[in-house]
């Protein structure tokens, strides 16, 4: 690797590997300076922070649909080998995560809806893969990517906040489809104009209340993933520094409790999406 001190080898394990532009006349780490505005991989942080709005994380990217792939084939798999004699554990372990997530939804959603059970199945499953990335030890993955000539590689999708930004804009956006839809858009105006205070007067103060508290559901549920997960890699990466006898000793029952943490910010993620969907149903 090319960190050497812990500092530097931390800062190294938290950059994303960047795809951006780098404006004509940008002096790179290298003293090299370009001479067009070029798309490129960034070598540094700062590289990556100077390509702006329009850089992509490959790795949280790349990591996002490879998860969802496992996904889709994982239940396709089990979905076409499925039998009543004698199911296999896999088979087991799928219909458990199924029947779950129906139990949540049946509880927490008193719409009528057939997209937001498979849709809660999606989130939970997707996002609990690529929280599970976690467990594989810190310099594994990064390692086999520096021999390929990348300099930067994370493969926790969810310790990034353009991955739990993008999951969380999704829902967001169908809150926003079905209270237009459910609720018609004087029905939704009217909503967010007399709640909480059904008042004429207090019109201005409630839409300020309700406009807030739209826009805070997909920013909390976005910082609350990242959040949990990036703490728990930063705490990861800080024992990977140790000597090798005490990393073994903290990493083990760290990644014990972590797997609860995984599975459980799938479970919040998922629930809290779709308490606020349920909510865009309702018309009164």
């Amino acid at each position: 690797m090319a960190a050497e001190t812990p500092v530097e080898y931390i800062k190294h394990h938290l950059q994303n590997l960047t795809y951006g532009k780098l404006p004509a006349g940008y002096e790179r780490a290298d003293g090299t300076v370009v001479e067009e505005a070029t798309w490129t991989m960034a070598r540094t942080g700062q590289e990556a922070m100077d390509m702006g709005f329009m850089a992509v994380h490959v790795d949280t990217m790349g990591w996002s649909i490879a998860m969802g792939l496992l996904f889709l084939g994982l239940f396709r798999f089990v979905a076409k080998k499925a039998t009543t004699d004698t199911p296999s554990g896999l088979q087991n372990f799928v219909e458990m995560t199924i029947e779950f997530i129906q139990n949540v939804v049946r509880d927490v959603f008193h719409g009528k809806n057939p997209i937001i059970a498979p849709l809660a199945l999606t989130m939970f499953v997707w996002i609990f893969l690529m929280n599970s990335l976690k467990l594989i030890p810190v310099d594994y993955i990064p390692s086999i990517a520096h021999a390929m000539g990348l300099e930067y590689f994370k493969i926790v999708p969810t310790t990034d906040p353009n991955g739990t930004f993008g999951i969380a804009l999704g829902v967001f956006l169908l809150i926003l489809f079905y209270s237009f839809k459910v609720k018609g858009p004087v029905g939704f105006a009217k909503e967010l104009s007399f709640t909480p205070f059904n008042h004429w007067s207090l019109v201005p103060f409630n839409l300020i209340l309700e406009i807030l508290a739209l826009i805070i559901k997909p920013i909390s549920l976005a910082l609350r993933l990242f959040g949990n997960m990036y703490a728990g890699e930063v705490v990861f990466i800080l024992i990977a520094l140790l000597p090798l006898w005490i990393q073994w000793t903290l990493n083990v029952p760290w990644a014990i409790f972590h797997i609860l943490v995984v599975t459980l910010q799938a479970f919040i993620f998922t629930t809290l999406a779709v308490v606020y969907l349920s909510a865009a149903h309702e018309d009164h």
